[in-house]
């Protein structure tokens, strides 16, 4: 497979009424255990709105292989996640593998979820840590 270019994968869940704190506590877990069991995923942020009821989290890795480790293992923590929240839909930019975009589209058939996918580059960078202020 040629090495594909950055990937965003955008998640877009509403917060299930009543259960904010177990999301909370949710998600330092996951971040937690992400961030030492998926070493090839660059970014893994999570936003609450004003309101504490939609849940956004943002992913970031540098191709598509990384993407696709990052899905290893993801639908044992989905299914935990969606007694807490409801998939609203994802957004993908970049190009992902066919294995995990087959992953994608049937997730959003089994929830309903809108899928978007923008595969078209037309550049950009990724830096790894921001410059040191002068």
């Amino acid at each position: 497979m040629p090495m594909s270019g950055p990937i965003v994968f955008v998640s877009h869940l509403r917060v299930r009424q009543g259960r904010l704190a177990e999301v909370e506590s949710m998600s330092a877990r996951v971040v937690d255990q992400i961030h030492a069991a998926k070493p090839q995923t660059i970014a893994f942020l999570a936003y609450l709105s004003h309101d504490e009821s939609m849940l956004t989290i943002v992913h970031v890795f540098a191709d598509a292989q990384a993407m696709d480790l990052h899905l290893e293992g993801g639908d044992e923590r989905s299914q935990a996640a969606y007694e807490l929240v409801e998939q609203l839909g994802w957004e993908i930019y970049g190009e992902p593998s066919a294995e995990a975009m087959a992953t994608m589209r049937a997730g959003a058939a089994a929830t309903g979820a809108a899928l978007t996918v923008e595969p078209i580059s037309l550049g950009g960078f990724l830096r790894p840590q921001a410059p040191a202020a002068r």
